[in-house]
């Protein structure tokens, strides 16, 4: 199926510290934001779209994977509502984890079935930003 849409829904979590969103600033592209508390309404998609996320402490001195995925992410994945219409991931990371870097986008490629698209560090380079916008919106249409 090949959308009309140039570019997907982006949906967002960002911590305290505003690295995604500021990335998803830079993109310009429709996004919604997971909310930061477990106290706000979550919000449910009705189109398909792209999930983006941080990924938290590479794992480290935990197993690989434990708490790599924000709580906050998990909760609204867990709604199978929209975990269906997840198309691909994107994750955000620190060098400094080494190999756990941006292992938040494995896992939930691995448990979700999509590609995990793109791999950035902290809130993006003016490169990364080119190169997502560009790899996006020709992928999408391709969906």
């Amino acid at each position: 199926m090949l959308t009309t849409t140039a570019a997907p829904l982006l949906v967002y979590f960002s911590s305290v510290s505003g690295n995604t969103a500021r990335f998803i600033e830079k993109l310009g592209m429709p996004a919604l934001r997971i909310p930061l508390t477990a106290a706000a309404p979550q919000i449910e998609v009705d189109e398909p779209f792209v999930l983006v996320t941080p990924t938290y402490g590479g794992g480290q001195g935990r197993g690989v994977e434990k708490g790599a995925v924000p709580k906050q992410v998990i909760r609204f994945l867990n709604v199978e509502h929209n975990r269906r219409l997840l198309r691909g991931v994107i994750s955000a990371g620190n060098t400094n984890f080494g190999e756990h870097f941006c292992v938040a986008g494995d896992i939930i490629s691995r448990k979700c079935s999509v590609p995990h698209l793109y791999r950035l560090e902290l809130f993006g380079t003016p490169d990364d930003v080119d190169r997502v916008t560009d790899g996006l919106e020709r992928w999408w249409k391709l969906q």
